[in-house]
C-alpha cells in the first residue's frame, strides 16, 4: 500500500502535466485529485476538502489550485488526515 506522501506526489505530478489544458477549462478552480486523476472541480478549497473526506476516508487525495503558476497549498496541497 502506497503512503499518503507518495500518492499526494503522484497525484501532483499528473497535475502538472495536466496544467495547460486544465487552465484553459478550470483556471481557478480547485481541483481534487485521487489516483493521479483529476476527480471534480471546485470554487473552494473548503469545498473540495469536503468532498474528499466524504468520498475518501482514506484520505488518499490532494486537492490543486488550477493555476499559472503552481502553488504548494501547504496542507491542502498534501494529503488530508
Amino acid at each position: 500500500m502506497k503512503s499518503k506522501q507518495q500518492v499526494v506526489s503522484e497525484n501532483f505530478e499528473a497535475f502538472e502535466k495536466q496544467l495547460p489544458q486544465l487552465l484553459q477549462t478550470h483556471a481557478g478552480k480547485y481541483a481534487l485529485l485521487r489516483d493521479k486523476k483529476v476527480v471534480e472541480f471546485f470554487d473552494s478549497v473548503g469545498d473540495a476538502v469536503k468532498y474528499g473526506r466524504d468520498n475518501f476516508p482514506d484520505g488518499l487525495y490532494s486537492v490543486q489550485l488550477v493555476t499559472q503558476e503552481v502553488e504548494d497549498l501547504g496542507y491542502f496541497s498534501h494529503a488530508v488526515p
